[in-house]
């Protein structure tokens, strides 16, 4: 096994897709809002991403275009909740059903192909008279996760940012001092579906195609990446928290690789990774029944 490789592929992948987790993590840790619209919200941003590069848009404003679509797309799933009363979970549902159908007509079909097209990573190459490859890959992608977890980190910290992270705590404690809960819900389902969107764009122009399908599964990813970070790092602040997503997603990545090195089907990834999302949330259940202690009902809605 290519121990170098495994390691530069899972740092890629953790590094892309550590924007789909952090993005999960603003909705269902920081709002208490389970958005299951995250599976129609990646492809979203590759298909925005891949049109506009094929209609020979600069790929850059093109990688752009598809955050401001996710942005889009969670602002109207908040607008389901928080103006029509539909619960956090049916919107979400909603909204994912409703971005297959717009994906497939942004696409003209299926997938489109880039491979014969200048991506991201292509430009990138040519201003740095370099030749593409892994390490460009993961420079580029460092380049774009620092600049949005830095930007995250601040607006968190600021007056705005703590009342939405207050949110999800005491939406009530909120509402008594003045500030408006729907206005930080419909922020942070903007803001988490804009990171959603922003890595399948990235991950669309590496892989050379932008696929109907490829947000399947993404929502479970991206909540086994975080309870695998907090378990891990045990964060405390909230720059040690967007970290820990990271790195929970390269971890989880990192297995990930290793199961397919070692011969397992891609197909029966998706069931391993229900499994050990559900082995990690029982965790605690078990530590509490061992130890004797009283647990309320998980909660239906």
């Amino acid at each position: 096994m290519d121990v170098g490789g495994l390691l530069s592929v899972s740092l890629y992948e953790g590094l892309v897709f550590g924007l789909l987790t952090i993005g999960v993590y603003l909705t269902f840790r920081v709002l208490a809002f389970p958005d299951l619209g995250v599976d129609g919200s990646f492809p979203l941003g590759g298909a925005i991403a891949a049109v506009l590069i094929v209609a020979g848009a600069n790929p850059f404003l093109a990688t752009l275009a598809a955050f401001g679509s996710g942005l889009c797309a969670g602002l109207i799933t908040g607008l389901l909740n928080t103006k029509l009363r539909i619960s956090a979970l049916l919107s979400g549902i909603l909204m994912m059903v409703a971005l297959y159908s717009v994906n497939l007509r942004i696409m003209g079909g299926g997938n489109v192909p880039l491979l014969r097209d200048v991506t991201s990573f292509d430009l990138v190459a040519q201003i740095l008279g370099v030749r593409g490859g892994m390490a460009l890959s993961i420079a580029f992608v460092l380049l774009v996760v620092a600049i949005f977890v830095t930007g995250l980190n601040w607006f968190l910290r600021t007056e705005i940012g703590l009342s939405l992270r207050a949110t999800g705590d005491n939406e009530q404690m909120v509402r008594g001092l003045g500030a408006s809960t729907n206005r930080n819900v419909l922020l942070g389902c903007a803001i988490s579906n804009g990171l959603v969107a922003l890595a399948g764009a990235l991950v669309a122009q590496n892989q050379g195609f932008s696929d109907v399908g490829m947000g399947i599964g993404m929502i479970v990813m991206g909540l086994a990446a975080v309870i695998i970070g907090e378990g891990v790092f045990r964060p405390r602040g909230i720059t040690s928290i967007l970290l820990s997503c990271l790195g929970g997603t390269f971890l989880y990545r990192l297995f990930i690789n290793i199961a397919l090195r070692l011969g397992m089907a891609p197909g029966d990834l998706k069931l391993i990774t229900a499994i050990l999302v559900v082995v990690v949330l029982a965790i605690p259940f078990i530590r509490k029944k061992i130890r004797g202690e009283w647990m309320p009902p998980a909660a239906r809605m």
